[in-house]
């Protein structure tokens, strides 16, 4: 049984991470890992997380197995795209700068034993069976409230007044403010003063 991972477009060359990884190659995973967390490289880390997954996937492919019989068959580093960058010199050149890239596969292996299958084969138990929920049934519409006016009375809660109530009054308004000869002082809105002290 074997279980692969692949680490892509790591900003290392691939001779620094082949260092790294000749320090693992044919050792179990157990102290391969023990082996990355000591190694004072900044890809050790990144091949580390590369083991580990490798052996999540070993173990999603055979579900119970025994990590401990597992070792690290392969473990390659191989050459990625290489970014080009320049730096600026004397009297206007310029040196090229190659920024090489990677990328780590590292292989699992292992034997599975004949009761770990076993084990992974078990038939898993059915899941219960929920009973169809029912949709409730309707409740009645509720009574409509009664709209409320927009002016100041409606705010109030009081009914509005009609129109023709309201032209009643400023008629008789401007009935009395002519018997009276007084010029008829207009407000903002064009009402007269005296018919708001008639209402």
């Amino acid at each position: 049984m074997e279980a692969k991972a692949i680490a892509r477009y790591v900003r290392v060359t691939p001779r620094k991470a082949d260092q790294v990884l000749q320090l693992i190659r044919g050792k179990r995973v157990d102290l391969a890992t023990e082996i990355l967390d000591f190694t004072p490289k900044h890809v050790a880390r990144v091949i580390g997380k590369v083991v580990k997954s490798a052996v999540a996937n070993a173990v999603a492919m055979e579900g119970k197995i025994n990590v401990e019989h597992l070792t690290v068959k392969q473990a390659v580093a191989g050459a990625g795209p290489t970014m080009k960058r320049f730096l600026p010199r004397a009297q206007g050149r310029a040196t090229p700068i190659l920024k090489k890239t990677c990328h780590i596969t590292v292989i699992v292996e292992g034997d599975v034993s004949e009761e770990d299958l076993v084990q992974s084969r078990r038939p898993r138990r059915p899941a219960p069976r929920r009973e169809p929920v029912r949709p409730e049934p309707a409740a009645a519409p509720a009574a409509e409230k009664p709209a409320r006016g927009r002016g100041k009375k409606g705010a109030e809660g009081k009914s509005a007044e009609p129109k023709a109530e309201k032209a009643e009054r400023t008629e008789k308004a401007e009935t009395k403010s002519k018997t009276k000869g007084e010029p008829e002082p207009k407000s903002s809105k064009g009402r007269t003063k005296k018919s708001k002290e008639a209402k």
